[in-house]
């Protein structure tokens, strides 16, 4: 039985009362030799707070007043309404328990219900804000497509190589953050799966260098990243894996590793490969790729950096973590 059923019609609310007072009565009318003298309302106590929880103020109200009645002329002193001191306090008696019981239970109930109506409200509002929020990171990824479009289109027409090659990668690099902005659209809360995307993204530089002879491993231990972190760390990614597939392996096959850690309080990126090593000049000038990582890695609050490692090279990337991984 649903608790509004007697609170949505006014007419099952009082029929509950009076049913509830009748069988109130007709049990203690049925066991009067049973009770001991001094319990004139031990069956009413259950019939009123029964009829305040299921049907609210006002059945409970003639519950109780039928049943104060009831016990009032047969079992309160002389048979009949007897005005004796005796019997006046225990009238008081019952109508200050009644009504502590009606008070708590009303109360509490429309408390209980507001409660439930706020919840719901914030619950909408909570809906409403999710698909607006989904809906913009669509608009702003639809958007930067077609910058990525129109930077593309451009490239297209360049004549000079050199302008070509840079609007080509600029390009290449808004495509990269408009797909980031579909990830976070779609996913389900305000995060995105570090792996997932990192092994789309690094499996198209791949694709796109023709660099079949070169294997991938990314793992990261099923890491979200957060829409703050998502598109710096992703960007720096593809850099890494850009740097290698053009100095690492120049004319042979090769493995490039990446892996998202948990190290403390910071969260660290490594692009690693078994290539020739680091043969950069560290004093020379920085390229558009590297000013583009120290960038980013300003942004993220982080440190960069790149040293041999056996076989060769390791690029690093360490930041303050805002969203905990897994067991951390």
């Amino acid at each position: 039985m649903h608790r509004d059923t007697f609170r949505q019609s006014a007419v099952r609310g009082f029929a509950l009362a009076i049913v509830a007072w009748g069988v109130a009565f007709a049990v203690r009318y049925g066991l009067a030799h049973v009770f001991p003298p001094g319990f004139p309302y031990l069956t009413f106590f259950p019939a009123v707070v029964l009829v305040a929880f299921y049907a609210g103020l006002r059945p409970a109200l003639l519950t109780a007043t039928l049943s104060g009645l009831s016990a009032w002329w047969f079992w309160i002193g002389p048979t009949g309404f007897d005005f004796g001191v005796a019997t006046l306090v225990a009238i008081a008696f019952y109508v200050f328990v009644v009504a502590i019981d009606i008070f708590f239970i009303v109360g509490m109930d429309d408390a209980s219900r507001r409660l439930a109506q706020e919840v719901e409200r914030n619950a909408a509002l909570a809906t409403s804000r999710d698909i607006l929020m989904k809906e913009v990171q669509h608009r702003v990824s639809n958007n930067i497509q077609v910058v990525s479009a129109l930077l593309s289109i451009e490239a297209r027409g360049a004549t000079d190589a050199g302008a070509r090659k840079a609007l080509a990668d600029a390009s290449a690099r808004t495509a990269l953050i408009a797909r980031i902005q579909r990830s976070l659209a779609e996913a389900e809360t305000n995060l995105t799966a570090f792996e997932s995307l990192a092994r789309a993204v690094a499996e198209d530089a791949l694709k796109a260098a023709a660099r079949d002879d070169v294997g991938l491993t990314v793992s990261g231990d099923g890491a979200p990243l957060s829409a703050e972190e998502a598109t710096p760390v992703i960007l720096i990614m593809l850099e890494c894996v850009n740097n290698a597939l053009e100095h690492a392996f120049p004319d042979r096959p090769g493995h490039i590793v990446i892996r998202l850690e948990n190290d403390g309080p910071s969260r660290v990126l490594v692009v690693s490969d078994d290539g020739i090593g680091v043969s950069r000049d560290h004093d020379a000038p920085q390229s558009l790729g590297l000013k583009i990582i120290l960038a980013l890695s300003r942004q993220l609050g982080g440190e960069w950096s790149i040293t041999p490692s056996t076989p060769g090279s390791a690029a690093r990337l360490s930041w303050p973590r805002s969203v905990a991984l897994p067991g951390g």
